[in-house]
């Protein structure tokens, strides 16, 4: 939590109070992060099922998705989308056309080529590129797409392309990121508290 706060800020984007006092697990698992994190490949149902199953609204799969407005991925990710979307060789329809054959030139099938902007030209700002991006059919991955396929999601994209970046989006960020740091909380004897963040004590 504390990472995404630095990097979100050392971004350009807004600050906000990061709830202190969460006890730690005591083992940590891959697979569990597996489990819990919606996939690349979700469609709106799929994403809406899964934040709602942690309480999380319509609105906070919208906002807490602009986090894709930094950092990158791989080829490999958007392999399917672009050579194989429903196991027909074929292209997901609602990738722009344009932007698909950009990324033909860089992704070979079967996953090979270069790590790819999740907000192609603008991965090192935090801002309103990202939606902007997505309303025009040229979101990277298959979840940022499908934010288009439901009234309400497709309303909040509109919103928060078009409105002042710290006022909404650095506003409503900061808000389902703390929101998202309250999932699962230890209580009690559970967990404990570590004398350091990377070891078990």
């Amino acid at each position: 939590m504390v990472f995404v706060f630095l990097l979100y800020f050392q971004t350009g984007g807004s600050s906000w109070k990061v709830e202190t006092g969460r006890r730690d697990g005591r083992i940590s698992l891959s697979k569990e992060a597996d489990e819990n994190l919606p996939s690349s490949n979700f469609n709106i149902a799929q994403l809406k099922q899964n934040f709602a199953f942690k309480g999380l609204t319509k609105k906070d799969l919208v906002v807490l998705s602009g986090a894709h407005t930094i950092g990158v991925t791989s080829c490999f990710v958007i392999n399917d989308r672009l050579y194989n979307f429903t196991g027909r060789s074929d292209t997901d329809p609602a990738l722009d056309p344009t932007f698909a054959s950009e990324l033909k030139k860089k992704c070979k099938p079967g996953g090979g080529g270069p790590v790819l902007e999740l907000d192609q030209g603008s991965s090192t700002v935090s801002d309103a590129h990202f939606y902007k991006a997505v309303r025009q059919n040229r979101g990277l991955l298959t979840s940022d797409a499908a934010l288009l396929n439901d009234p309400l999601t497709r309303a909040y994209v509109k919103r928060q392309s078009t409105s002042p970046v710290k006022a909404t989006f650095g506003k409503d960020f900061g808000k389902s990121m703390v929101k998202m740091g309250g999932i699962g909380v230890l209580t009690g004897n559970e967990g404990e508290i570590r004398k350091r963040c990377a070891f078990v004590n």
